[in-house]
């Protein structure tokens, strides 16, 4: 790895759940010596890549960031389109939407929205990172991206969220093959207990997945009634995004629903 891309590398551990860091930590975090840390987060602070807090003992974003992110938003404005879809979805099924673009071996959450026919309801986070194997929006663009990645996945010790994590690789590549099969991806309690989640792939112009949207619900909420309605809803809100942003789904993918709907 090149010296830029080392100190951009320092970047990705800043977090919705840590977005300020502290030389220490960062350099705990990289594995690189402390000098090199130093050196390397103050040439992003001269780019403004970063910040010092008030106090100068940790970092944070700098407005290089904020910048660069808006660039790439009005270049691919997926996050602006995917909030009407999301906000759609939501009021339709009567429970949590939520859209998610694939962030190298992970999706980071772009939009949700919550519907107000329920108390309670599955709750989201801004900037939400979501384990592929383990949520139904990851095995649905595990299903429909470079078969690089799958491997990449599968090849690594994956986190156990809950004693409903599907970790091992042959059962995972069973349910990306489901998947696969009918357009829609299914997950009960793999990222947070007691949540039934149903998603469907974002494509791009390459027919890859490269996003997807999904709907959560409390497993007590969702049955052999409503289940179908849920896998058209997702189908529907995922193909419309996909033409709406330029991109084609797979041929055959849209004959995929019947499958889903049994």
């Amino acid at each position: 790895m090149g010296t830029v891309a080392k100190a951009l590398s320092l970047l990705n551990y800043f977090t919705a759940d840590r977005p300020e860091i502290g030389l220490s930590e960062l350099t705990r975090l990289s594995g690189m010596n402390k000098a090199t840390v130093y050196r390397m987060m103050t040439e992003l602070q001269e780019s403004r890549f970063v910040e010092q807090t008030d106090g100068a003992k940790s970092y944070r974003l700098g407005t290089a960031v904020l910048r660069l992110s808006s660039l790439r938003e009005a270049a691919v404005p997926l996050r602006e389109t995917s909030k009407r879809a999301v906000r759609e979805l939501a009021t339709k099924t009567g429970e949590t939407a939520h859209f998610s673009i694939l962030d190298g071996a992970q999706l980071a959450t772009m939009n949700y929205a919550y519907s107000s026919d329920h108390g309670t309801c599955v709750m989201m986070d801004d900037a939400m990172e979501l384990p592929l194997h383990a949520t139904s929006s990851g095995l649905a663009v595990l299903a429909f991206c470079d078969p690089a990645l799958v491997d990449q996945v599968l090849t690594k010790k994956l986190d156990v969220r809950t004693p409903f994590t599907v970790v091992d690789p042959t059962r995972l590549r069973g349910m990306i093959q489901n998947t696969r099969d009918t357009g829609i991806a299914e997950y009960v309690s793999g990222f947070e207990s007691d949540v039934h989640s149903f998603a469907a792939p974002i494509f791009n112009d390459a027919r890859v997945a490269i996003a997807a949207i999904a709907v959560a619900a409390p497993v007590n909420r969702v049955s052999s009634e409503n289940a179908p309605v849920f896998r058209r809803a997702v189908f529907d809100a995922a193909h419309a995004l996909t033409h709406a942003t330029g991109g084609f789904p797979p041929v055959g993918y849209d004959l995929k629903l019947e499958k889903a709907l049994v």
